[in-house]
């Protein structure tokens, strides 16, 4: 009987000492074909920029072509969809964005589960977004535009690329943080939102840097600070939103590289080295850069543990303000 149960221990261990050897041969021999990355989103936004410049370095780095996939709609949904679902072998990777972190609180039910379907890469990029103020608004900072806005409630508005994108949750956050009631109204895209606060049918707007940095230097918009934790580069000049009067604010878009969940793991540690050190090249960094982007290059853990920590502050953020989509 001893015999017996010592040859079953002894299979087992054997069983799963051939199957890691399978998975470390299999990457090892990592990659054999091309690779493809989704991008959620239409070609030629951040997302789609990031992805990219990535892909053509990455396939310099493996010696295999990795294939950019516009697969956009759902707020991003439909992409991170057709990744979540793909063989989990390390040819198909996702890009995501703040947006999927948000879309957890948003919608009432999503395709696939962003934490237990998804295998975290690398976190690609971190960047600011800019609040804008038409100059024809009585604020020349931050603490006086929370001012004006509690001495008239409700009468401020602010533009948004459309319910539930971070242009809007910035606006939001905003009203939270500092007790204010302000006025949404989204728009179709970040563009037409722009153009409005540019002519004064709005009267402020949390832009990106890249969109609003020529109207600000013109003097067409007045740029009150940034939403990161830490100065842009790319416009130093500005404070924090955190350094000019409220405490705790911190919005910063995104992007990242997901596989399929059971991806195996030496597979996901290759990818994720060489795509940080495709970020850091000085090439990438230029390019990122005339987005107002960022590189990071974070480890999977580290990646892991910062979209969990995005879910749960967005979802507050959505509950209190009462943001809902079908």
């Amino acid at each position: 009987m001893l015999t017996v149960r010592i040859s079953g221990i002894a299979g087992a261990v054997l069983i799963a000492f051939a199957a890691g050897y399978s998975t470390l041969a299999q990457a090892q021999g990592y990659p054999t074909k091309p690779i493809r990355l989704i991008v959620p989103f239409a070609p030629g936004g951040g997302t789609d920029i990031t992805g990219r410049s990535i892909a053509l370095k990455l396939s310099e780095a493996l010696g295999q072509t990795v294939v950019v996939d516009n697969r956009a709609g759902a707020n991003g949904t439909i992409g991170a969809d057709i990744a979540a679902k793909a063989a989990p072998d390390g040819y198909t990777l996702g890009m995501i964005s703040t947006s999927h972190s948000v879309n957890v609180s948003l919608f009432r039910k999503l395709p696939y589960d962003l934490i237990r379907d998804l295998a975290p890469i690398t976190q690609a990029t971190t960047q600011p977004y800019a609040l804008v103020v038409h100059p024809s608004v009585a604020a020349k900072s931050v603490t006086e535009l929370i001012a004006l806005a509690k001495s008239r409630p409700g009468a401020l508005n602010y533009g948004s690329s459309g319910t539930g994108g971070l242009s809007h949750l910035s606006g939001a956050l905003l009203a939270s943080l500092s007790g204010i009631n302000l006025t949404h109204i989204p728009y179709k895209g970040g563009a037409p939102a722009l153009t409005d606060v540019i002519a004064g049918q709005i009267q402020m707007l949390f832009s990106t840097i890249l969109q609003s940095h020529a109207h600000i230097k013109t003097g067409r918009l007045r740029a009150l600070a940034v939403t990161t934790a830490k100065r842009s580069p790319a416009a130093p000049e500005l404070p924090t939103l955190h350094e000019a009067g409220v405490p705790g604010y911190e919005v910063s878009g995104w992007y990242g590289i997901m596989a399929p969940a059971k991806t195996p793991q030496p597979i996901v540690a290759r990818l994720s080295q060489e795509i940080a050190k495709i970020l850091h090249t000085r090439e990438v960094g230029e390019r990122l850069a005339a987005d107002g982007s960022e590189p990071v290059g974070s480890t999977p853990q580290q990646f892991g543990a910062h979209i969990r920590s995005e879910v749960a502050k967005w979802n507050k953020v959505v509950q209190q303000a009462g943001i809902r989509m079908e």
